[in-house]
């Protein structure tokens, strides 16, 4: 079998406990009350991004979509603005799936660096045709913070899979 350039190694079945657990906790981190600022990266996005890359099939379009619309009752904004964005995000997640995996983890970034963009002018594109205010031109740099982001989220993920699938005394992992 041929495996892509970027794994080294075969990775166990993620379980999905961990995938909901994940979901939950960028969720949960999406609504500390700091303030929301225009270029604040969202961790929620990176996460489905990532899902939607690495499990299509576990979390998809309508999860993205029902977690959209968890954001939407929580920040008071727009009902089915980060709803649209994220299915927009998922979507097109879903379409580099099979792609994205042979890039090193820097070219990955640059790969869903536009993906982060479209989403965000989606969001602003709904916000501003209800008569909503422009954010600035800070909202350009979250888009550039969640690609940034997405190293280390694949790093901290991926992690569960890369365990020894056997343990035993002899082998260090």
């Amino acid at each position: 079998m041929i495996m892509p350039r970027g794994s080294d190694q075969l990775l166990l079945p993620v379980n999905p406990f961990f995938i909901a657990l994940t979901l939950l906790l960028a969720l949960m981190v999406d609504m500390v009350p700091i303030g929301r600022l225009a270029a604040m990266p969202d961790l929620l996005a990176v996460v489905l991004v990532f899902w939607g890359v690495h499990q299509p099939r576990r979390v998809g379009v309508v999860w993205a979509f029902i977690f959209g619309l968890l954001v939407d009752v929580h920040h008071g904004s727009l009902l089915g603005q980060h709803a649209l964005s994220y299915s927009v995000l998922s979507f097109g997640a879903i379409m580099m799936h099979r792609r994205l995996p042979w890039f090193s983890l820097p070219a990955q970034a640059m790969q869903v660096l536009p993906l982060f963009f479209v989403a965000h002018v989606v969001a602003l594109l709904v916000r501003l045709a209800v008569g909503g205010m422009w954010p600035g031109w800070s909202l350009l740099l979250a888009p550039l913070f969640e690609a940034l982001l997405w190293p280390l989220a694949t790093l901290l993920l991926l992690a569960p899979q890369r365990r020894a699938p056997d343990r035993d005394a002899n082998r260090p992992l």
